[in-house]
């Protein structure tokens, strides 16, 4: 099942376990995954991406190594709010990753996630080749934090 909202998708998850975010770049996908509490998010690898069967390979094959329960995709929207091009190859991702996986996935507003890694490799003096090599990840652990900081606060809410 493919959610918009992580209020929908929240429910549907089991108490604990590891969630899965994902930053789709057209050369490369940002890994990131959170511990069983769903507290922190922690970048996980960079994965070239080749084709559609072999990048959903390795990250079905993740998603089972980490005994992930939930994957979220950073959709990036244009900063009015609008989707383009980028979102609805996202969107296609998700839709053909659900065919394999009976997982729940959702999506996550990413934008500026990128901008707030670079910053953040920056703050840590980090060298321009290994801020290449690590900014995807990085990315996806943005956008995994920002929807583990939501569902803890939606938590608080109930």
């Amino acid at each position: 099942m493919i959610y918009d909202d992580i209020a929908d998708l929240a429910p549907t998850l089991p108490r604990a376990g590891a969630l899965a975010g994902l930053d789709l770049g057209d050369k490369t996908i940002g890994v990131a995954v959170s511990d069983g509490l769903r507290s922190v998010a922690t970048p996980l690898e960079t994965i070239k991406r080749r084709k559609f069967t072999l990048d959903a390979a390795r990250v079905l094959e993740i998603m089972a190594e980490r005994e992930i329960v939930g994957l979220v995709l950073g959709l990036p929207r244009n900063m009015d709010g609008s989707e383009g091009p980028r979102c609805q190859s996202t969107r296609a991702f998700a839709r053909n990753l659900e065919r394999l996986t009976p997982l729940p996935i959702a999506f996550w507003d990413e934008r500026l996630s990128t901008v707030a890694a670079e910053r953040a490799l920056l703050e840590a003096d980090t060298s321009r080749k290994r801020r290449k090599e690590v900014i995807d990840h990085v990315a996806a652990s943005y956008i995994l934090q920002g929807v583990l900081d939501r569902m803890a606060h939606l938590r608080r809410d109930i």
